[in-house]
């Protein structure tokens, strides 16, 4: 899993037929001192907003909480932190 920060939401009008229903959100992806390493789209699981740090599966394990093999993601957003200890 991936540790990062919700900073925006995508609208599409076009798209596959099955991502229909699902949030999409622009995720930065961050390293343990909140410093910015990459970017990618997440669908959102866990109704994740703007400013959120968030927990982001990818692949296989993204489509699994999905529920639906053949959806068409590779990142989604599993949970939204609260809290970081440590």
């Amino acid at each position: 899993m991936l540790l990062g920060k919700v900073t925006g939401s995508l609208w599409s009008t076009r798209k596959d037929e099955k991502l229909n229903g699902w949030k999409l959100m622009m995720i930065d992806i961050v390293d343990e001192n909140d410093i910015r390493q990459g970017f990618l789209v997440a669908a959102d699981n866990a109704g994740a907003g703007i400013g959120d740090k968030v927990l982001v599966s990818q692949g296989q394990a993204a489509r699994i909480s999905a529920t639906d093999s053949k959806i068409p993601i590779d990142a989604m957003i599993v949970g939204v932190i609260d809290t970081i200890e440590g």
